[in-house]
């Protein structure tokens, strides 16, 4: 699995109109079920008075993905959210898109783009964000190998968190995971030892 993926810097909002119907689409960074489904609530009381309330999700960690209708003809929003959202190439992402019916129906195939191009142009005026699986590593380090080691950070492959200094002084370092066979072999050739 890669350690490296994009997500969102922060939420986003647009509202149009189609065919007098009208699409608000709400984007935001989420790490889980749990905490989609507290802003999903959160969406609905905000817009109560919504006909719909149409969402999706992708997750990075477990590669869950997850759509819903709310209530649309199957298949005409929460897949078409879903394809914006894998179109994008974001995960730890969630579009909900609130419609408010306007008395002209789209049929499935307007419902589909509706949704989709709502979804797919919240995403383009969001702000994305890199993202990095890390690994966290600690090294002893002696007094006279300091200056080699602040020669290893890196960002954003290695960033040095913390330093402890003492009887025995304690590097710790977020090291991307595809990188850290190098930066162990990297603290073997300065004699470094990993804690």
């Amino acid at each position: 699995m890669s350690d490296h993926y994009r997500t969102l810097a922060a939420p986003a909002e647009l509202r149009h109109k189609i065919e007098r119907s009208e699409f608000l689409g709400i984007a935001f960074p989420v790490t889980s079920e749990e905490k989609f489904f507290a802003e999903l609530e959160r969406i609905q009381k905000r817009f109560y008075d919504a006909t719909h309330h149409c969402w999706a999700f992708r997750l990075f960690a477990d590669s869950r993905a997850r759509s819903s209708d709310a209530g649309e003809p199957s298949g005409t929003a929460g897949k078409p959210i879903l394809a914006a959202i894998k179109g994008a190439d974001l995960f730890d992402v969630a579009v909900v898109v609130v419609r408010w019916y306007g008395g002209i129906k789209l049929g499935t195939g307007g419902l589909s783009r509706a949704y989709r191009e709502t979804a797919a142009e919240t995403l383009r005026n969001a702000t994305p964000r890199d993202r990095y699986v890390y690994e966290r590593v600690h090294v002893i380090v002696p007094f006279d190998a300091l200056g080699n080691v602040y020669r290893l950070v890196s960002p954003p492959d290695v960033v040095l968190v913390e330093e402890k200094y003492g009887d025995q002084n304690v590097f710790s370092f977020d090291v991307r995971t595809s990188r850290v066979p190098a930066f162990m072999a990297r603290l073997s050739e300065l004699r470094l030892t990993p804690q």
